[in-house]
């Protein structure tokens, strides 16, 4: 903290806007300590709130504005590529879904506290082709929120903040030790939770070539697209035959899904 805080001093709101820029891009830059630290320098009066929430917010925009224009050109293709590339992408896709479907432009004043949903609502808002004036006002306001929660922390706790700084920098090295191996004891369980799954599953699981292979060949198959409807919209194509039903409609059209032959549902 204490080093992020000269860093701060020296540079000010340039840095503030670069690190803030390049976590919402997708870095693995965390930007709330810049934040904490920039709010307790502002609390300090070293560094001016205004500017410090400008600089925050206007990189959050411009990082938001970058992915809709790629999720509108991309389409439902974006989400599938963030998700895969996250801890847990067998749920990635239809929990961000569910979410935005539910929420609709408000999600977006609170996606940045999601993990994973902060990443994945502005793409999402541009599959959907939410219009531009609504996206932008409601992520502007979205990141300012973010922004003044994370600065105003550290601008009321200004001075337990300098505390801290001081016993993390008697700590040095043996700090950042114990947070390295924190986040590599959480990466190595998700990674192992994953795996569990999968080796439960996979005996009831079917490649797309095995499934075209079985429909060419004329075997009794039905096919469920269990698609949520956001990306049903985003990409309508449907393979030839199936049967379109959200999971949230199974229950009640669980009649339509005959007994006696295979069933496969696919997803995204």
């Amino acid at each position: 903290m204490a080093g992020i805080a000269e860093i701060l001093v020296q540079h000010g709101y340039a840095v503030v806007f670069a690190w803030v820029l390049a976590e919402q891009i997708g870095l693995p830059l965390p930007a709330v300590p810049i934040l904490l630290a920039a709010g307790g320098l502002a609390g300090a009066d070293r560094l001016s709130l205004g500017l410090i929430l400008a600089a925050a917010t206007s990189a959050s925009l411009i990082s938001d504005a970058i992915w809709y224009q790629i999720g509108r050109a991309g389409g439902a293709r974006v989400l599938g590529w963030l998700c895969r590339i996250s801890l847990e992408p067998d749920s990635c896709v239809r929990r961000t879904t569910r979410a935005f479907d539910a929420w609709g432009a408000r999600s977006l004043l609170v996606a940045k506290f999601v993990p994973g949903f902060n990443t994945a609502a502005p793409p999402l808002a541009g599959i959907v082709r939410m219009p531009i004036a609504q996206f932008v006002v409601f992520t502007g306001l979205g990141g300012l929120i973010w922004a003044s929660a994370w600065v105003g922390l550290g601008w009321a706790f200004a001075t337990e903040l300098e505390r801290i700084a001081a016993q993390a920098a008697s700590l040095g090295r043996w700090l950042v030790a114990v947070l390295v191996a924190a986040l590599a004891a959480h990466i190595a369980w998700k990674y192992v939770k994953r795996r569990r799954f999968l080796r439960k599953i996979r005996i009831a699981r079917i490649t797309p070539e095995e499934l075209n292979a079985r429909l060419a060949r004329g075997d009794d198959v039905l096919v469920v697209d269990v698609r949520d409807r956001i990306e049903f919209e985003a990409e309508p194509a449907i393979i030839p035959g199936a049967l379109h039903m959200t999971t949230e409609e199974l229950e009640q059209r669980h009649h339509e899904i005959p007994r006696g032959r295979d069933v496969v549902l696919y997803c995204t």
